[in-house]
């Protein structure tokens, strides 16, 4: 080797070993550009969700309101005259709207309870209590509601609203009381 050739060398070998010896220029991330953009879309798809959750919210609101209504509805109490279970003129709208409720929603199923005042024997109040809720149960049919669909029970003069002994606690408590016993989760209105 010339005494060129080794210097050539040598200076190509100390440029590679100073060139190791360098430690890495860090990288510098580019700053973000701020966009214009209207909104990115998450933003924008969220929006229309929230909205239609919300109309969602107020539709199943207003549905159970509307059920709330039809289960008050049904469950309106009608009176009798004393010794009576004749369906009176001032029950009969109340009955027609229960008639119209139960021929809207077929898996409706309701319980007819009569009940009397303290005045006359068990057996006598039991009898007549029951009387009262077949009367209701037969004008119900009458309007084209199922018989099957419409349980009967009595309890005579057990269960009192009023417990007083006096003309305004009788008129209350000779009632036939009605329940839905299956069927009200999900009724709609009669059209």
């Amino acid at each position: 080797m010339t005494q060129r050739a080794l210097v050539v060398a040598l200076f190509g070998l100390a440029t590679v070993v100073g060139a190791c010896g360098k430690k890495a220029e860090p990288t510098v991330a580019p700053a973000p550009v701020p966009s214009s953009a209207p909104s990115s879309p998450t933003t924008t798809a969220t929006v229309p969700r929230s909205n239609a959750d919300s109309i969602a919210r107020a539709e199943a609101a207003r549905k159970e309101a509307e059920r709330a209504g039809l289960v008050n509805q049904i469950a309106e109490t009608i009176h009798f005259d004393y010794n009576e279970f004749t369906i009176g003129a001032d029950d009969t709208g109340r009955l027609d709207r229960k008639a119209a409720i139960l021929k809207a929603n077929p898996a409706l199923r309701i319980r007819v309870t009569g009940h009397a005042d303290e005045r006359g024997s068990d057996e006598y109040n039991l009898a007549l209590g029951m009387k009262r809720s077949v009367a209701a149960k037969d004008y119900l049919v009458r309007l084209g509601v199922d018989a099957s669909r419409i349980e009967v029970a009595s309890l005579g003069r057990e269960v009192p609203i009023d417990p007083s002994s006096n003309e305004a606690a009788y008129a209350k408590n000779r009632r036939d009381e009605f329940e839905p016993i299956a069927g009200a989760q999900s009724l709609v209105a009669p059209r």
